[in-house]
């Protein structure tokens, strides 16, 4: 401990002692300071920590919000999906069937006339276009008819 007198003697003892706590003030001030540092580091990730709790907590009710969101479209989507099929089944019963399509294209028709005109009987035209016989016959009348007025006799 140092005590502070008047005389020279006490004077030099006196700065012996300053110095001498100097340098334990000096020896000291790295702790001190690594000690504040990690106070403010504790201080800052306890901070952190109630942040992302908080953060959590908004993202569940977010979630949830989300969720019941989606259950409520997904629904909506079913009763749109339901009425539509409901709308296409009362279209459906209120428009006719297209007509069937008939099975003697064009270029059939022109081959059987064709092969008419050079003589052939219905059976052999028939079976060369690979056409029902009577089919055959019937477009010949028809374009007897056409041609001529009358219809040509059948053989």
């Amino acid at each position: 401990m140092c005590v502070s007198s008047k005389s020279s003697a006490a004077r030099s003892g006196s700065e012996r002692c300053t110095k001498a706590m100097g340098r334990y003030f000096l020896a000291l001030v790295p702790i001190v300071v690594l000690t504040a540092g990690y106070v403010v580091g504790f201080c800052i990730f306890l901070a952190l920590r109630k942040e992302i709790r908080t953060l959590r907590a908004r993202l569940s009710k977010k979630d949830a919000a989300d969720v019941i969101s989606a259950l409520d479209l997904k629904n909506k989507l079913e009763e749109v999906a339901a009425r539509l099929g409901d709308a296409e089944e009362r279209a459906g019963l209120l428009t006719t069937t297209a007509p069937p399509k008939s099975g003697l294209n064009f270029s059939k028709r022109s081959q059987a006339i064709r092969l008419s005109r050079r003589g052939e009987p219905a059976e052999n035209i028939a079976a060369s276009l690979n056409m029902p016989r009577r089919q055959v016959e019937l477009l010949l009348k028809v374009q007897a008819i056409a041609v001529n007025g009358s219809p040509a006799p059948t053989s």
